[in-house]
């Protein structure tokens, strides 16, 4: 290994843990002057033994950690995946028809700077229970993103590439599958990459207002119970939950760089 390539790596890894480190040192010394603030050491003893046994159940809303983080998991999975079924072919129409955009954009402009929370109760009333208002509430916030970005990505679609599609006759499902798909795959992966990070915003606050299992309900149950350190544990799990998400999606994003060229 070269000078050079060492001090790349030892810059990839030295820098973010000089950061890491930074964060535990402010910590410990807002621990020391504000009572009631665990120390780092403190929270990692009682992570600790928070995951010695993630998965326990003593009951419908006494599970361990693991079922809490789970439960929003698929909860972010069933809205999200609605969205995308609806949002992503609602944005290639929207898209490709420039009547059905213009029908569109005051509708989005009008609703899609609404507080998805502000859609809860909503889900409430329509559905009369608690599960599915909250994953009315991940689809709703989840839908914006992928339509916009989708029909954006169709609208920048070259005009050469579809007056070829013209000349040659082509029907639509082919201009669909050989001209709009590859071109606006970019795109569309760029509006799922948002609207899941949206989607695991959400579903911590949304599990807040209505209960039942999640580390949404879990961290707001700790609040109740005065367990500041298991709030910032639950902190810790949130964040790095959403960062493995949007690595995994980024990775797919970049996968399919190539269709931008």
């Amino acid at each position: 290994m070269t000078a050079g390539t060492l001090a790349a790596q030892l810059g990839r890894l030295g820098y973010p843990l000089i950061g890491l480190i930074s964060v535990v040192i402010i910590w410990e010394a807002i621990a020391g002057k504000i009572p009631g603030i665990p120390t780092p050491y403190d929270t990692l003893l009682a992570a600790i033994v928070l995951f010695e046994d993630p998965f326990y159940r003593n009951g419908p809303n006494d599970v361990g950690i693991g079922w809490n983080v789970l439960a929003s998991l698929w909860r972010v999975g069933v809205g999200f995946g609605l969205a995308a079924l609806v949002g992503i072919p609602a944005g290639f129409v929207i898209g490709r028809y420039a009547p059905v955009r213009k029908m569109a954009a005051p509708v989005i402009s009008l609703l899609r700077p609404v507080s998805p929370l502000a859609w809860l109760p909503l889900g409430l009333l329509l559905f009369k229970a608690a599960e599915p208002a909250a994953i009315w509430a991940i689809f709703i916030c989840s839908i914006w993103p992928m339509i916009i970005n989708t029909a954006d990505g169709v609208a920048r679609v070259p005009s050469d590439y579809l007056n070829i599609a013209r000349v040659l006759n082509l029907s639509e499902r082919k201009v669909l599958t050989s001209i709009l798909v590859p071109s606006v795959l970019p795109y569309v992966l760029t509006g799922v990459r948002l609207s899941i990070g949206t989607a695991w915003l959400v579903i911590v606050a949304a599990e807040m207002l209505t209960g039942g299992t999640g580390i949404g309900f879990w961290l707001w149950d700790e609040w109740n119970n005065l367990n500041v350190q298991h709030i910032i544990i639950a902190i810790v799990i949130i964040g790095l939950v959403g960062m493995l998400l949007d690595a995994a999606l980024l990775a797919l994003a970049r996968r399919f760089a190539f269709a931008e060229e």
